[in-house]
């Protein structure tokens, strides 16, 4: 995969991603892992409709790109994680993509099982 979301190359370790998924949401971007304050900044900026200013608005567009479905598409694991990368480049976020792709589908897989397929990635 020469672009788009690959989790191996999220170099969080396994002990921050641990704790992320233990912890509650407090609402700060930067509690997610991957996210520093230049990436904080490229979320926030936009149109008011356009701004992610915490962690629930982050994980809430990460939850809208799962679809739309339609009658003879269902947006399945792999293309949800190609998508939330693209649109994270999108919005200006050089570093970390995968990173902090890995690390809500991660939290969210715990939250609603079957969201994210790790399994997806393990033959390439």
């Amino acid at each position: 995969m020469a672009s788009g979301y690959d989790p191996k190359k999220s170099r969080v370790s396994d002990d921050t991603l641990a704790d992320f998924f233990r912890s509650q949401l407090t609402g700060d971007l930067q509690e997610i892992p991957g996210i520093g304050p230049a990436a904080a900044k490229c979320l926030a900026e936009g149109d008011d409709d356009d701004k992610i200013t915490n962690s629930f608005q982050l994980i809430g567009k990460f939850l809208s790109l799962k679809g739309p479905d339609s009658g003879d598409h269902k947006v399945e694991s792999v293309e949800h994680m190609e998508k939330f990368w693209y649109w994270l480049q999108e919005r200006g976020i050089k570093a970390h993509r995968s990173a902090i792709v890995n690390a809500i589908a991660e939290k969210m897989n715990t939250m609603m099982p079957g969201i994210y397929d790790a399994d997806a990635y393990d033959s390439d």
